[in-house]
């Protein structure tokens, strides 16, 4: 759920074009990326912020190679679940050392620093990784197909024409997807992040018209950001629909699927070719009209943030400006 930090640098009343940011929201708290530094700001049950902050520079800034269009949205895109998903595992920490007594803590932070349990560290991130993107494969890759392929069987049309069963595939996405969201919203740890969500896109708005830091501006600002990857996740599922239609339909079930998700990296690469340059000409008419279904979606991936929320959005934000322009 992040706002991409490889949207066009926003100029600053004298000219001088500012640093691209970019977020996430976590536990309690909210990632920001700029383009050479990730911080991590997240509210403590003692009502403190903990900031964790790190120099980065992404793939694509260190390998020209990489930074050729298609490539490079199929690089950003995985280097964001490693980054997203270790920072979620930051987060998910902090919660739990706010449980723990203090010689609890004593003995985690003995513990971190065996390479036993690093290693221990290493196969959950990987091993939670595989599962993310596991789920992600079974509930918006193999559900919608092989519905999608019962129903062909029972409905002519969509055997004979393979748009319309591509069509189809693509709506029972969006629904699953909305499915998805929805039943998250409802637990209350999830709607919390969603609120986080929401303190991310106000803070990054509120950089990008150069308004002072601080929640009071924040607050005014609106939740739903065009670089969001909410909008990236439905622009995936509209270009997928004309990508495999142009593909032969392949002979059965398993081959369908096999091909589609070979083809995912190209739908990616396409899918963050086309945000990069809505965000670049987001004030045109027509682009905001394509745009805006996106920002429909976002009603239920973001809500409206507290002071509190608000607060550490704008101090990992902040926090990753500062080191950007000491750099």
């Amino acid at each position: 759920m992040e706002a991409t930090s490889a949207n066009p640098k926003p100029k600053s009343a004298d000219g001088k074009i500012d640093f691209a940011v970019g977020g996430q929201a976590v536990l309690e708290g909210v990632m920001m990326r700029s383009p050479n530094n990730i911080v991590i700001a997240v509210r403590k049950k003692n009502k403190t912020i903990k900031v964790f902050k790190k120099k980065y520079n992404v793939l694509t800034q260190r390998y020209k190679l990489l930074n050729i269009p298609i490539i490079r949205g199929v690089v950003n895109l995985f280097e964001m679940m490693v980054i997203g998903t270790k920072s979620i595992n930051i987060s998910a920490n902090e919660m739990l050392e706010d449980e723990l007594t203090p010689a609890e803590k004593k003995e985690m932070k003995n513990q971190k620093k065996s390479t036993g349990m690093k290693v221990l560290e290493y196969l959950m991130f990987v091993f939670s990784l595989i599962l993310a993107l596991a789920l992600s494969i079974f509930l918006f890759k193999f559900i919608p197909l092989w519905v999608t392929t019962l129903l062909q069987e029972k409905i002519p049309y969509l055997k004979e024409h393979y748009f319309a069963f591509n069509l189809l595939d693509g709506v029972l996405k969006m629904f699953m997807f909305l499915a998805y969201i929805y039943v998250l919203s409802l637990i209350p740890s999830f709607r919390r992040i969603f609120e986080y969500h929401g303190a991310e896109h106000k803070s990054i708005f509120t950089y990008e018209n150069h308004l002072k830091l601080i929640p009071e501006n924040a607050k005014k600002q609106t939740r739903f950001h065009p670089r969001c990857g909410t909008s990236f996740i439905l622009i995936v599922f509209v270009i997928s629909i004309l990508v495999y239609t142009a593909l032969p339909k392949q002979p059965n079930f398993w081959e369908n699927l096999s091909v589609r998700l070979a083809f995912l990296p190209l739908i990616a690469g396409i899918s963050y070719e086309y945000l990069k340059a809505s965000a670049k000409y987001s004030k045109n008419f027509m682009v905001k009209a394509i745009i805006q279904p996106g920002l429909w979606f976002q009603r239920l991936t973001t809500k409206e943030p507290n002071k509190a929320q608000l607060e550490v959005g704008l101090k990992s934000l902040e926090t990753a400006l500062a080191m950007e322009k000491k750099a």
